[in-house]
């Protein structure tokens, strides 16, 4: 029997070494669809394809969270947007499901409070899954709560922090969650995300919406916004646009 299965095997790798060999370049060219093109110009390196959600002078594509009919209440000066303490955060007006985000942020210039307390803030996709701003520059706080964590889910792989006051840049790849039509989930969401260029979480598994006490859960959902935190400190946004997927 096992003689049979060795020569049975033998035959069918030379069948398959000489198809092979019978094979023509052109055998294994597709040639359409042809992708699209995307340029991506300018100084701030916005794709083509992109939708801007902060072009630097104007919230319009966003709305408090608190009430949602109203317009978002943060302040805006020179190119960029602050958390206004206080009065809640704010989302898009738009909903998204799997999508390209870019984001840029800065903890406040002056330095105040430790740990979770200093320069916090946070990015949520479809609303309720957080990647975390945080200032952890020489700032020791719990590490699946530190900058560019899945909040309470995921430690990033490296810190790619930099000193208070300066610019980071986050590119988060998203891929939503899927349920099926009785509200159990079919597919767990799952998340990349670059901090200032550096690999921090690699295509890692979402384990449920981001909770302060407790275990994350899922609940069914459709598309939701980008949301950002107010946690009562003066962190800032700048270029901030999206590539849904």
């Amino acid at each position: 029997m096992k003689y049979f299965l060795a020569v049975s095997v033998l035959i069918s790798a030379c069948f398959s070494v000489q198809a092979q060999e019978k094979m023509k370049p052109e055998d294994t060219e597709v040639w359409t669809p042809v992708p699209k093109t995307v340029t991506v110009d300018g100084e701030k390196m916005i794709p083509s394809d992109a939708i801007v959600l902060f072009d630097g002078s104007s919230l319009d594509a966003w709305i408090s969270s608190k009430d949602k009919k109203s317009a978002a209440p943060w302040t805006i000066e020179d190119g960029f947007f602050t958390v206004k303490p206080g009065s809640g955060g704010i989302e898009t007006e738009q909903q998204f499901e799997d999508y390209q985000l870019h984001v840029e942020w800065r903890s406040p210039l002056v330095i105040k409070g430790e740990g979770q307390g200093r320069g916090n803030s946070g990015i949520f996709m479809q609303g309720l899954y957080e990647v975390q701003v945080l200032d952890t520059y020489n700032n020791k706080t719990y590490v699946n709560g530190q900058a560019a964590s899945i909040y309470k889910q995921h430690i990033p792989l490296v810190s790619a922090v930099k000193e208070p006051g300066e610019w980071h840049r986050y590119d988060i790849i998203w891929t939503a969650p899927r349920f099926n039509e009785d509200g159990s989930v079919k597919e767990k969401a799952r998340v990349t995300v670059l901090h200032n260029g550096v690999l921090v979480q690699n295509n890692v598994e979402v384990k449920g919406t981001t909770e302060y006490i407790g275990m994350p859960k899922y609940e069914a959902h459709g598309a939701g916004p980008i949301a950002l935190q107010d946690h009562g400190d003066l962190v800032s946004f700048r270029n901030i646009w999206i590539r849904p997927l």
